[in-house]
């Protein structure tokens, strides 16, 4: 699994989201999806006088757009434009509010709850742009305006939050819902609304209120210079190399994507780091890249261990403030898992067998090794794909010539036209970057527009890292009148062909370009009329099973047969060479879990803290080491994420909730089982129930309701197990 980005919601939804998730920006994947970027309503007075009026009259942010499918005209866009944009957002969003806390008329469905909803259409529409911007293509001056821009809408998010005459509108029209003439998704925006004031800290008392909004508007700085830190610390890595012998065991491919002139650049971008470690015979380099790579944003200017420390110091003292134990208390309280000990001893009841086998893997590769030298961390990549082709007479990178990108591209189409009858076309649209490719998806028995998907597929010096799903805009339907239907991105790091060679992946990469589409197709595929809940909405621990499940169908035999194409010949993969791939899958098992699980423990204990036990902590590594410890990490596996460069938790919003990737693998295992028990892994019953009730109903009702009427019972822990290779409580390996 891989680092993955998305936007909060809108304006007053994003308001009513804050306290739980920290930021506006927010490194992630699933969401109370992005808001609809609608025009404030005409009818709006609103005063902009602090605003220049020179510096907004020609601002293409504040126009309507007259673009294709609504995107945003991108070459239009200069840097100065954002922030008197936002400035003129806020002042519209804090007029609306206004309007809708004093309206002289009596609180109601509509003038109320649904005015919520809607509000905020001028920031929403400038705030998703630039947050997506500055996530592909920054530089110094985004940089530096996320520091003024994040603040100014967290300052509105806690007014609107705090604001006593709307919370009371609001408070009454959940009171009379029970007597109100409403369907389903009406009484879930109330339910959703209300809570979403609630934990914020609405019934709170003055005081604990401001603290709680300092302690928010603290948490938004913290969060963006973290990242900030860390995108600057990753980007600053390289080494140069001049002497190609140095490169001994890399492909040829690969030194030609790294080749600059007369020499060869390594970075620590994810997929030059995991390629390079696995294929690279040079031990000291080796462990160069390994410490390039978990050394990031720990020391000098762009060290995250302070802000680490003093981030999850201001989450337990809000969540104290607000009547929970810890912030993890807080945030799992909606989420399928509930509590903190439930996270715990589940990542354990998986941690125990995986650590067990990862302790296998290193004895077998240091029997591999023999007397020459100790393992330790940095050879592991390398050894285990060693032992790879030794045990299973399999190379990995066989696999890439039947992985081009274009093909991989179509039989993820494919899969999408046959499960949940879509087609995606291509279109001619002006991105924010020239690489980015678009498509037009729709229904494919009536031909109904259902949304813009769009790919930005490669990395840069000006993209962070990593694979996400984002937003420019939410799909909303208040009045049946004028629909607005979504437009969302995928974003990977593939590393660029040189020339114009082909993009070839590993078949990791290819599960994450699943992974990304089905978050894709959870956004628009959304049936849900309100932007609250709809799209890529539900407790972190439910959203990314819509992504994970698709995964299965990218290695099923069926499916490889239609796509895995060799780039030259055309040639299918062979059967022989997929039957190796499904013998090797569970190779170096014990390293992926337990790297995973590590990351999610340290998470939980960061945020399981109480105030007082977070204000003792002085050390971040120290803290860090001991947590792991107490575990019984073993010395030659590092975690996946280190806290100085833990976006997920202190950048984004996964905080207490980096183990839902996992916890998401019961219900991907369980569900994709389903298929395979019926013998058809494009079974139209299932795929109908898997549309309906995960893909179109977004937070309609409580996860686990939603994956009962897909599945028709509870998910089980023993598929996850299975196909992980471990052992099951009836025994055996599956």
């Amino acid at each position: 699994m891989t680092a993955k980005y998305y936007l909060l919601g809108g304006a007053a939804a994003l308001a009513l989201t804050l306290a739980g998730c920290d930021a506006v920006r927010t490194p992630a994947t699933e969401a109370p999806d992005a808001a609809e970027t609608t025009d404030a309503p005409e009818t709006t007075e609103v005063e902009t006088a602090s605003v220049d009026e020179a510096a907004i009259a020609d601002n293409p942010l504040l126009q309507t757009w007259d673009t294709p499918y609504g995107v945003p005209p991108f070459a239009e866009i200069e840097d100065e434009h954002y922030l008197p944009a936002v400035e003129v957002g806020i002042a519209e969003l804090e007029a609306e509010i206004d309007a809708i806390a004093n309206n002289p008329d009596a609180p109601t469905f509509e003038n109320t709850i649904v005015a919520l909803d809607r509000a905020g259409g001028t920031l929403s529409q400038v705030a998703l742009t630039f947050s997506n911007i500055t996530n592909t293509d920054t530089n110094d001056t985004l940089a530096d305006l996320e520091t003024q821009i994040w603040p100014k809408v967290t300052a509105v998010s806690n007014s609107i939050n705090f604001n006593e005459a709307l919370f009371e509108r609001v408070k009454a029209v959940r009171d009379a819902a029970p007597t109100l003439d409403l369907d389903e998704q009406d009484l879930r925006l109330i339910e959703l609304t209300y809570r979403g004031f609630e934990r914020a800290g609405a019934t709170q008392s003055p005081e604990v209120k401001e603290k709680v909004a300092a302690i928010n508007e603290e948490v938004s700085a913290l969060t963006t210079e973290f990242a900030q830190n860390l995108l600057a610390s990753t980007k600053a890595f390289k080494l140069e190399i001049t002497d190609e012998a140095e490169l001994a065991g890399l492909s040829e491919d690969f030194k030609a994507a790294l080749k600059e002139d007369d020499k060869w650049i390594l970075t620590v971008d994810r997929s030059v780091y995991e390629t390079f470690m696995a294929q690279s015979e040079n031990r000291d380099l080796r462990a160069q890249m390994f410490d390039g790579y978990r050394l990031r944003a720990t020391e000098g200017e762009t060290d995250n261990g302070p802000i680490a420390i003093k981030l999850a110091q201001l989450r337990a003292e809000r969540a104290e403030l607000l009547g929970y134990a810890s912030h993890a208390d807080y945030i799992l309280e909606y989420n399928m898992a509930r509590t903190p000990q439930t996270v715990e001893d589940f990542l354990v009841r998986v941690w125990e067998p995986g650590l067990a086998q990862a302790k296998q893997e290193r004895d077998e590769m240091q029997a591999l090794i023999g007397d020459e030298f100790t393992f330790a961390g940095h050879d592991w990549w390398h050894y285990s794909e060693k032992v790879r082709q030794d045990k299973y007479n399999f190379d990995s990178n066989v696999l890439k010539p039947y992985f081009e990108l274009s093909a991989v591209r179509q039989g993820a189409w494919t899969m999408a036209e046959r499960l949940f009858d879509i087609t995606l076309e291509d279109v001619e649209i002006e991105g924010w970057n020239p690489v980015v490719t678009s498509y037009d998806v729709k229904d494919k028995e009536t031909g109904e527009h259902l949304g813009l998907f769009m790919m930005d597929m490669y990395a840069r010096d000006s993209k962070r890292g990593g694979a996400w799903m984002s937003s420019y805009r939410a799909s909303t339907n208040y009045d049946d009148a004028e629909e607005v239907r979504p437009i969302i991105t995928n974003n990977m790091n593939l590393i660029t062909p040189a020339g114009d060679g082909p993009t070839l992946m590993n078949f990791s990469e290819v599960e994450t370009f699943f992974h990304e589409f089905g978050h894709g197709l959870h956004g628009l595929l959304t049936q849900i009329k309100y932007s609250e809940f709809s799209g890529v909405d539900g407790p972190r621990d439910y959203t990314e099973f819509p992504a994970q499940i698709l995964e299965h169908w990218a290695g099923e035999e069926e499916m490889l047969a239609e796509y895995a194409l060799h780039y030259e010949t055309g040639e299918p993969i062979p059967v022989e060479l997929i039957e190796k791939m499904r013998e090797a899958s569970n190779h170096n098992q014990g390293f992926r879990t337990t790297e995973f699980i590590a990351a999610a423990l340290l998470d939980l204990a960061w945020h399981r803290l109480s105030h007082d036990e977070a204000m003792a902590i002085t050390d971040a590594r120290a803290f860090e080491k001991e947590v792991l410890d107490s575990y019984g990490l073993i010395d030659e596996i590092e975690p996946r994420y280190r806290s100085q460069y833990f976006a997920h938790i202190f950048a984004g919003g996964y905080s207490s909730g980096y183990y839902a990737y996992l916890w998401s693998e019961i219900l991907d295992a369980d569900g994709f089982t389903a298929f395979k028990e019926a013998g058809d892994i494009w079974d139209p019953e299932l795929a109908a129930r898997l549309k309906k009730w995960v893909y179109e109903s977004g937070g309609l009702k409580p996860a686990d309701e939603l994956y009962r009427l897909f599945r028709g019972s509870d998910p089980t822990i023993e598929p996850l197990l299975r196909i992980r290779g471990f052992e099951t409580e009836e025994g055996g390996e599956g």
